[in-house]
């Protein structure tokens, strides 16, 4: 059975590319009589907000769309985010890094990668009582993933993009992840491949903005004993200058569509689409 997913985080409204993505997902599993999850991603404290978790769920229900089973949040869930992180430190795949965003962007040394500057692993090698020092000190670190530790356990792996075919596994383009820092539990890495194990995925559709991205998750799958679903990295909606809609540029929020006398199908449609959703189900 294909199981597909929509993880929104409740930190805005949805606009019309995240209607599009939780679209493809919902009508992917509809289609095969499959099943089609939903997750709140919520593990920023800082950035969630309640009244936007609750947005999201009349947003999509108002589109038409209806989920499986009981809603996935990440804040419910820390425990399997520590479980996972101390099976990583007990391998010896982490260590606390003190650099700021700053530092690595000022780094002479620090490579370009397909998300912009690498991390150069400038606190790799750290020692350790020099680290804890830091640490007790009160210092923010993070929590970074050594990657090429990670990928000599694991030797040269793959996975599945249905718009490329077989992948091979690239995660060193990505440098040493942050996997948590000190005030947040675990990092999206983490959290969603975790989190797509646990639910029984077996189809990622999202966004192609987050096909690199795959590569670091296909590594801790590996790492970590997980399923590995299948990808449908989906091309995104773009404004009038093509440019991928966004909450941070100020996308029109589904809501004010609705409010701005937008019925549900003229937003499919406008969400690509068009045409009447099937009869929503009700298992569970």
């Amino acid at each position: 059975m294909i199981v597909t997913r929509f993880a929104p985080s409740p930190t805005g409204h949805l606009h019309l590319g995240h209607a599009h993505s939780a679209l493809v997902g919902w009508h992917r599993a509809r289609a095969v009589s499959g099943r089609f999850l939903l997750r709140i991603e919520d593990i920023d404290p800082a950035r969630c907000r309640p009244e936007y978790d609750v947005a999201i769920l009349e947003d999509l229900a108002w589109l038409g769309l209806d989920w499986a089973g009981p809603i996935r949040r990440q804040s419910d869930h820390l425990s399997d985010y520590e479980a996972a992180l101390g099976r990583l430190r007990g391998l010896g795949l982490l260590y606390p890094c003190f650099c700021s965003r700053k530092d690595i962007a000022a780094a002479v040394n620090a490579p370009h990668g397909p998300e912009g500057p690498v991390y150069p692993g400038t606190c790799r090698g750290l020692p350790a009582q020099i680290a804890v020092t830091r640490q007790e000190r009160g210092e923010p670190y993070a929590l970074r993933l050594d990657v090429a530790k990670a990928q000599m356990m694991t030797g040269p792996l793959t996975f599945t993009d249905e718009r490329q075919g077989v992948v091979e596994a690239r995660p060193e383009t990505l440098g040493d992840v942050v996997l948590a820092r000190r005030d947040a539990a675990a990092s999206y890495h983490l959290c969603v491949t975790l989190d797509d194990h646990l639910q029984g995925v077996t189809l990622v559709t999202r966004g192609i903005d987050l096909f690199h991205a795959t590569h670091i998750h296909r590594l801790l799958q590996a790492i970590l004993d997980l399923n590995v679903p299948t990808y449908a990295h989906h091309l995104l909606l773009t404004n009038a200058a093509g440019e991928r809609l966004s909450k941070r540029d100020g996308a029109m929020a589904l809501r004010a569509l609705r409010q701005a006398g937008r019925s549900a199908a003229e937003v499919r449609a406008l969400a690509g689409f068009p045409g009447q959703v099937p009869e929503a189900r009700t298992d569970t």
